[in-house]
């Protein structure tokens, strides 16, 4: 009956950093233009020196025929040099569709995926758009992983992208 006890807490020691979760938020604003495109958009983790730690997402054009969509992923130029080049796309838990315009909320968690193999340190969520016949933008948002406590941060675009907030929770 002993063994129960210390397994019980062996179990909530180690919760809180199975329990970490990085949730972003991504504007695509509502351009008034003659030609609109749907963006694409990488998001990941960056290192200190700005290499890429971790993809967390891309969306792009997944529906063109022969996997044409693929071939415009160099447009997000930044992401594409750091991480995409060495990617072979779609990724299971990465890829997704393009977004309409509007406010999209993904999560992430420690458990599994691109997160649960980032070691302890001080990291960058960015975010990159780039749209046919428009433009590129990039923003970066500071954050600690793993977290010891909430943290918030919010960046606001200028054209391709709207406001970007993360949110990180122990």
């Amino acid at each position: 009956m002993r063994i129960l006890p210390i397994l019980a807490a062996a179990g909530m020691a180690t919760a809180p950093a199975a329990a970490a979760e990085l949730s972003v938020t991504v504007e695509v604003p509502r351009l008034n233009v003659a030609e609109y495109h749907r963006p694409y958009v990488a998001i990941w983790v960056e290192r200190a020196d700005q290499q890429a730690a971790a993809t967390l997402a891309v969306w792009y054009d997944l529906d063109m025929r022969n996997n044409e969509g693929e071939k415009w992923l160099k447009d997000i130029r930044q992401w594409w040099r750091r991480a995409g080049r060495e990617m072979r796309m779609p990724v299971d838990g990465v890829s997704g569709a393009t977004r309409a315009p509007g406010r999209h909320t993904q999560a992430f968690g420690a458990a599994r995926g691109p997160l649960s193999e980032l070691p302890p340190g001080t990291y960058n969520l960015v975010v990159e758009a780039a749209r046919e016949v428009g433009g590129r933008e990039m923003l970066r948002l500071p954050f600690q992983w793993p977290p010891t406590a909430p943290q918030t941060a919010e960046a606001r675009g200028s054209s391709e992208l709207g406001a970007v907030a993360i949110n990180v929770k122990p």
